[in-house]
């Protein structure tokens, strides 16, 4: 994983560890991350956001949960193969990117009003 950078706020009242999962399960579900790709060791993640590896330990553990990331002993973390659903099956994608936006939304500090304001805008007067 060579960009985008992560980034955490340690002032927001969103745990660190659900901002690096919502950041990375956002890539993973918007394709911006595909499978195969490599993800930072735990512990150089965590030197480069300035955090305890437990803290990312954490992250990478729900992922995995998921089904998003797969973790190999000696072999790291990568994406994971995409889950087999039926095509129509789009209500847990929306709702994994819409709690995966809210998460980043409210670590940059923005209220319920203010979110909802940026999907309305998102969305635009042709996607409405």
């Amino acid at each position: 994983m060579s960009e985008p950078a992560l980034r955490v706020d340690t002032t927001s009242p969103v745990p660190p560890y659900l901002q690096i999962r919502a950041q990375l399960a956002a890539l993973i579900v918007t394709g911006r991350l595909v499978e195969g790709d490599r993800l930072p060791t735990v512990r150089q993640l965590a030197t480069d956001l300035g955090l305890a590896p437990g803290t990312v330990a954490r992250a990478y553990r729900e992922l995995e949960a998921e089904g998003l990331i797969r973790t190999r002993r000696g072999a790291g973390s990568r994406v994971a193969a995409p889950p087999a659903r039926p095509a129509h099956d789009h209500a847990a994608q929306l709702v994994a990117l819409a709690r995966d936006f809210a998460f980043s939304a409210r670590a940059l500090g923005a209220d319920t009003e203010a979110v909802l304001a940026a999907v309305r805008d998102a969305l635009g007067p042709d996607m409405g």
